[in-house]
């Protein structure tokens, strides 16, 4: 289903901007769908003998996913079309089994709460070791490295926004023979694209900004290395971490519109931030596109903006936290991020969220809705 804003020259020619909203279309005839066709169906006519590349049965390929694959690949400036899970933390699963048995995982401390369990069970378990860092201590990064299989970033971090050298930290990890991964789910490619800086594998939960209305449960990871891209799609062939074809479709839909609301919900994060950082119901705010953030002059280098999740330490502790997320109308109460709706949490009410993240921090997951409306609901909200 390639076109010529599919994979290949004509593809780099094309913004970011563009390629969401045109690539993964059908090929152009009198007649033919702008959109492609949602296929439903368990399996395959075959032949006499089956040849490399035949369809065989659902839980191998489907058409539909074929035009949703092709545009992340794209985005990703991947050469390989991408592989769509069927949710996100299989994605993370397919990724980490990428880790030779006995093999050192490192990885951030603060990191997708999915991902951190998996891989100390994991390593309860025997089947690896794992080594957390503080992903944002590039010299604490590089010195755990030795021996080390793979490294897996995060920037920003998951829920302390913490940003990572990728560049460098990929190039100390290659030399040190380790796999990068990266999950780019906070930034997605819109903003960071991680295998233009050294990664050699991406993550995404595809049920966050990519699809962008909460509504589907999907994962997919991204490579531009064949071996790597067969060894994954193995994985989720034996293990049956297929998508439906229709949450797939939705998902496409969805991605048409992330330039849009990536670019809409990170002006409102920006403005809300700055506002947040002189509330006097707020003790500390977490947001790289601060100036006086840690990790500014990192994420200004790296990034084609500063993403859309801003953190707040609430004055008061857990308690005031926990009586934001109940006085708000508009933000949401929910945990999970990237839709087109206004999300709000205080993340340690999640019992396996590190002890690490402060009891009074709210994650915000800014949508797209009117900032001033946005930011009424919150400055009610907030102790004074």
């Amino acid at each position: 289903m390639s076109t010529a804003t599919g994979h290949g020259h004509a593809a780099g020619q094309l913004s970011v901007e563009t390629t969401v909203v045109s690539a993964g279309r059908p090929e152009r005839a009198a007649d033919s769908a702008v959109n492609p066709p949602i296929v439903l169906t368990s399996t395959f006519l075959g032949t006499r003998e089956t040849r490399d590349g035949d369809r065989v049965y659902g839980r191998y390929s489907n058409p539909t996913w074929d035009p949703f694959e092709e545009a992340l690949g794209a985005l990703e400036s991947a050469e390989l079309p991408a592989l769509v899970f069927s949710s996100g933390l299989a994605a993370v699963i397919a990724a980490m089994s990428l880790i030779p048995a006995g093999g050192t995982l490192v990885m951030p401390r603060h990191s997708y709460q999915g991902s951190l369990l998996l891989a100390a069970g994991d390593a309860r378990d025997g089947r690896i070791n794992v080594r957390t860092v503080d992903i944002a201590d590039t010299a604490e990064v590089i010195a755990a490295l030795d021996g080390a299989a793979m490294l897996w970033l995060e920037s920003p971090t998951n829920p302390m926004l913490e940003v990572a050298e990728l560049a460098v930290l990929a190039d100390a990890a290659h030399q040190a023979g380790a796999l990068v991964v990266v999950d780019n789910t906070f930034s997605t490619p819109l903003v960071t694209r991680p295998l233009e800086l050294g990664a050699d594998v991406v993550v995404h939960s595809v049920t966050k900004y990519l699809s962008g209305h909460s509504d589907v449960i999907l994962g997919a990871t991204v490579t531009s290395d064949p071996e790597l891209r067969a060894r994954l799609l193995t994985y989720r062939s034996l293990h049956g971490a297929v998508g439906g074809p229709f949450e797939v479709w939705l998902a496409l839909r969805g991605l048409r519109t992330l330039a849009l609301r990536v670019q809409r919900s990170m002006e409102s994060a920006m403005d809300l931030a700055a506002r947040l950082a002189s509330h006097p119901g707020v003790e500390a705010v977490r947001y790289p596109g601060l100036p006086q953030d840690p990790g500014h002059a990192r994420a200004a280098a790296q990034m084609d903006g500063f993403g859309s999740i801003v953190c707040i330490e609430v004055a008061g502790g857990a308690e005031a936290a926990d009586a934001v997320t109940e006085k708000v109308g508009l933000w949401l109460p929910a945990t999970s991020l990237g839709g087109v709706e206004s999300l709000i949490e205080r993340r340690r009410r999640q019992p396996s969220e590190p002890v690490s993240v402060p009891e009074n921090l709210l994650r915000l997951s800014v949508g797209i809705e009117n900032v001033e409306d946005l930011w009424r609901d919150l400055d009610q909200a907030l102790p004074r």
